[in-house]
């Protein structure tokens, strides 16, 4: 025990030695303004992570501007952005010069592998070659009927709840729905597989997906905050074993999907194999992937692990964030009866516009020609980024170009910042997205009226891949599956928004942005009950029709 306790405070020392030599013998960011830390070995982390999303980063932003130096453990500087010009140089002018930050490679390898989100550089061009043709825009619109017809069983089951009761009104988990839902559409999407979420409830994917992220990253401790600080000063090989065996019950429930995901992948690669060796392939994304893998081309390759990896990967980001998007949207029609009415009468309205045509299915170019739903999916996917921050690292000796002047503690003006190499960059999605520079002086306002009226103007400096928002990132690190992510967003509340309406509950009104590497809906005082929107739903009126 003595032992172990030397070695600890033998780490701890040789950390603080190399922190205080590299802080006087590099660039220094000391001037640029920011909060003060109450804590030398926490820094201000406990205040970034320790409450809801964006809590933090938007007092900051208004305080500070849009690149604050924060404290992270043992005095060391970080970077938050959020300036729309240092972004678009992030990632976009710099290509790979930003990459990921090695203690939080080790978290995206817990949750999803080494696939997409894992990979860095010349490994992360390769991965994107080749999983880019199954998500083409083409792709994507082809999968609207998929999308439309998952919501319809939600809608289904809903009218069977609802038609059981006295009043004619249930209150449900909203998420939990959604997740079930989501995770059957792109098991077809994605691999032409049937999870059958949506009839078996103890479905085992969607078991191991349950609250995966709120057991494993909600409400972080002090010591969790320390530890993933520390893992930076630790080799690779170490802290790969690290994170794969320190004993902890969070860590043991995402093991235990990876574990799940991992299985579902090897015997579905394995029939995509063989009937690609039969000429039987379709078109799904991991036959798309299967088959490229069978180019002699290295440069179209992915080893076993990287394709296994693949598949977790698109299941974590298609169908939690997909879900959670459609339960933050949901939450805001209850909060907002009146954009939840003029949205359903758009939607009505374009439904007898089909009949009249004699169809009974919505297209693309349907979806295309509703401004309101477009508003509201812009403004839903602003509001409440499921994914918030990003987290870079320079990889040499950098300078980042300002939108807005930085007044540094000494007085000075200076339009451009010069970076260490090593410094290490959060990019706050949610403060970004609510930046008054970009988006309005009522930029902490949902307010779908602001596509609408005129009143964004082409950014000076863009950044994101739809709509200018930062929700799916940017430039060469735009989610990949973005296209799939709005349209799928946009099919669930055309479908629901026309049969239902959506009000608040007591609980509802509590609800937390929740912190949990995703961004989760929660009810203040119910962390044991995990992520739920309880709302009440009813059958919406068609009197008006």
């Amino acid at each position: 025990m003595h032992l172990i306790l030397l070695i600890a405070c033998l780490f701890v020392f040789l950390v603080c030695c190399y922190t205080t030599y590299r802080h006087f013998t590099r660039i220094s960011v000391a001037d640029v303004p920011g909060p003060e830390s109450s804590s030398w070995l926490l820094g201000n982390m406990p205040q970034l992570f320790g409450g809801q999303v964006g809590e933090a980063e938007f007092k900051w932003q208004e305080i500070y501007g849009g690149v604050v130096r924060i404290r992270a453990s043992f005095g060391e500087d970080r970077l938050l952005v959020t300036d729309p010009k240092a972004l678009q140089y992030i990632y976009q002018t710099s290509g790979y010069r930003f990459h990921k930050q090695s203690e939080r490679i080790e978290l995206t390898r817990l949750i999803s592998g080494r696939g997409i989100l894992w990979a860095d550089g010349d490994d992360h061009k390769r991965h994107r070659k080749v999983m880019l043709p199954g998500f083409s825009s083409g792709e994507a619109k082809a999968l609207l009927p998929l999308f439309l017809s998952k919501a319809a069983q939600i809608a289904a089951k809903w009218k069977d709840i609802i038609g059981a009761t006295a009043e004619q009104s249930a209150v449900l988990n909203i998420t939990a729905w959604a997740s079930r839902a989501t995770l059957d559409a792109i098991g077809e999407a994605a691999f032409d597989y049937r999870f059958g979420a949506m009839e078996n409830v103890d479905n085992v994917v969607g078991t191991a997906y349950s609250n995966v992220f709120m057991d494993t990253f909600g409400s972080p401790s002090d010591a969790s905050l320390l530890a993933l600080s520390m893992l930076q000063y630790v080799p690779r090989c170490v802290r790969e074993f690290l994170v794969d065996h320190v004993p902890s019950p969070g860590l043991e429930h995402i093991r235990h999907t990876a574990q799940v995901t991992t299985t579902v992948a090897r015997e579905l690669v394995a029939s995509k194999s063989a009937a690609l060796l039969q000429g039987k392939g379709s078109r799904d994304i991991m036959s798309l992937l299967v088959k490229a893998n069978a180019s002699e081309n290295e440069k179209t390759k992915l080893n076993e692990d990287e394709l296994l990896s693949q598949m977790r990967t698109i299941i974590m980001a298609g169908h939690e964030t997909t879900a959670n998007s459609f339960s933050w949207a949901v939450l805001e029609l209850a909060r907002q009866p009146k954009i939840q009415s003029r949205l359903r009468s758009e939607i009505r309205s374009m439904e007898r516009m089909i009949q009249a045509r004699g169809s009974y299915e919505f297209s693309t170019s349907d979806i295309e020609s509703m401004p309101y739903l477009l508003a509201v999916v812009k403004e839903v996917l602003r509001f409440h980024p499921v994914s918030f921050n990003n987290f870079r690292q320079s990889a040499t000796d950098d300078v980042l170009p300002l939108f807005r002047p930085i007044t540094l503690r000494s007085g000075e003006v200076i339009t451009e910042l010069p970076v260490p190499k090593g410094m290490k960059v959060i990019i706050s999605i949610a403060a970004y997205n609510r930046n008054k520079d970009v988006f309005g002086h009522d930029a902490h306002i949902f307010n779908p009226e602001r596509w609408l009226n005129g009143s964004m103007r082409k950014p000076e400096a863009p950044v994101g891949a739809y709509a200018n928002l930062l929700t799916f990132a940017g430039g060469l690190r735009t989610c990949i599956g973005w296209r799939f992510a709005v349209l799928e967003l946009q099919a669930f509340l055309i479908e629901l928004l026309s049969e239902f309406e959506f009000s608040l509950t007591p609980e509802a009104t509590r609800i937390r942005r929740e912190a949990c590497i995703v961004m989760v809906p929660t009810v203040e005082g119910q962390r044991e009950k995990g992520t739920q929107l309880p709302l009440r739903v009813s059958i919406a009126s068609r009197d008006d029709d």
